[in-house]
């Protein structure tokens, strides 16, 4: 038996909220792996499952034990939280741990290049995104340009989703989206992807990590690493991953996300 570890108001709450496609499959895993913390020595107390409102918040709460954010906040926000690991995704235009973004069209414009895209109108989910705008940033900058300077409009959607609406309401000409998202939509919500095309890749950068609160002690991270890895590993939760397309985990430091600054 695991010895229960006296619970910490500095870490008592765990969600996996990036990839939330289909709830039912997320929340079944955040279950399981909060059940499996448990017989790691956690309380119900510190395990107990939300879904935050507000992500950047809920990134730097005390009492973060256990949630997904995306690499960009970790290195421009988030510098005080410790890294867990990041999943492998089952997915094309992955590799172990790593992604890449994906640059969508409309099906009319399947025959041009993203250079093709000066002057015309971008939408992004979110500027604090690594897949959705900082992948622009870099790839603009490596030809001596800007965002603003190579687009006529740049406009922040919120989410993907609301990315590749506007794609298809006309509204915006190109878009980013990483490739998890995108195979999640696929699956779940095909008509997301209506009429739309990928047209290039990003090259691969460390893909979402996991993190938890500056407060989680050594050990803690540990048990955390643990029961990660045998949440992927073990046949029986194998299958509460494939719905999500997770097919594996990855201790990571912090230090592989700096190469996206």
């Amino acid at each position: 038996m695991w010895n229960c570890i006296r619970p910490n108001r500095n870490n008592s709450v765990i969600s996996l909220p990036m990839y939330d496609v289909d709830h039912p499959a997320t929340l079944a895993l955040t279950e399981e792996l909060a059940r499996r913390l448990q017989l790691r020595g956690f309380s119900k107390e510190q395990t107990r499952v939300v879904w935050p409102d507000g992500l950047a918040a809920h990134w730097q709460a005390d009492s973060l034990l256990l949630s997904q954010t995306c690499g960009y906040p970790l290195v421009t926000l988030l510098d005080t939280v410790r890294t867990v690991g990041c999943f492998h995704y089952t997915v094309a235009g992955c590799q172990d741990y790593r992604y890449r973004s994906l640059f969508v069209v409309r099906d009319a414009d399947r025959q041009r290049q993203v250079a093709d895209f000066s002057g015309q109108r971008l939408v992004c989910n979110s500027a604090d995104s690594q897949s959705g705008y900082n992948v622009w940033v870099r790839r603009l900058a490596e030809q001596q340009s800007s965002v603003n300077e190579f687009f006529s409009e740049v406009h922040f959607s919120g989410g993907h989703r609301q990315s590749l609406w506007a794609l298809q309401q006309q509204s915006a000409d190109i878009t980013a989206v990483d490739c998890v998202s995108l195979a999640l939509f696929a699956r779940y919500h095909p008509q997301w992807l209506e009429g739309l095309v990928v047209i290039d890749q990003s090259p691969l950068t460390p893909g979402l990590p996991l993190i938890a609160a500056a407060s989680v002690s050594d050990n803690q991270l540990q048990l955390l690493r643990q029961t990660l890895a045998e949440l992927v590993a073990d046949p029986l939760s194998q299958r509460l991953c494939a719905p999500l397309l997770i097919g594996g985990f990855s201790e990571i430091s912090r230090e592989a996300y700096q190469e996206l600054l």
